[in-house]
C-alpha cells in the first residue's frame, strides 16, 4: 500500500475521535488527499434531529472546497464495522461531483482494507 494512503487511514482513524455520535454510537472518520497533497479530515456530527447530520466523508469534503479545492486524489473512510467502511449514498454522489477517479479507501479497526474508485461505488450517477 502507498505510504500516503496509510497516512490517511492515520488521520482518518484520529479524526473518529472526534465524533459526535450520541444516539448511533457510531463514529466515523475521514481523511481527504487533495490533488495539491493537502490533508483535509472530518468526522461524522449527529444531532437530534437525524436529518441534520452529516457523514465524515461530506465534512471532509466541503471543508476542502470551502478551502477553494475542487479535485481530489483520494479519500480514506474508517469505522468500528465488520465489513470496511462504506460511503452512503449521498456521500458517494457528492465525491462524484468533484472527483469520481479518486480512490477510495474503506477500513474497519481490524485493518481490512477495501480500495475503490468512486465511479466504481456509484457507477449510474445522478447527472443534470
Amino acid at each position: 500500500m502507498e505510504s500516503i494512503f496509510q497516512e490517511l487511514i492515520d488521520r482518518a482513524l484520529k479524526a473518529r475521535g472526534s465524533a459526535y455520535t450520541p444516539y448511533s454510537k457510531f463514529p466515523v472518520g475521514a481523511a481527504l488527499l487533495t490533488e495539491d497533497e493537502k490533508i483535509y479530515t472530518g468526522c461524522n456530527i449527529e444531532n437530534t434531529s437525524l436529518g441534520l447530520s452529516i457523514c465524515a466523508e461530506r465534512v471532509a469534503i466541503f471543508k476542502a472546497v470551502s478551502d477553494g479545492f475542487r479535485s481530489f486524489k483520494a479519500i480514506a473512510v474508517i469505522c468500528d464495522n465488520i465489513a470496511p467502511c462504506a460511503p452512503c449514498g449521498a456521500c458517494r454522489q457528492v465525491m462524484m461531483e468533484f472527483s469520481p477517479d479518486m480512490e477510495v479507501i474503506m477500513v474497519n479497526l481490524q485493518d481490512n482494507i477495501k480500495i475503490k474508485k468512486a465511479k466504481e461505488l456509484l457507477p449510474d450517477v445522478f447527472k443534470r
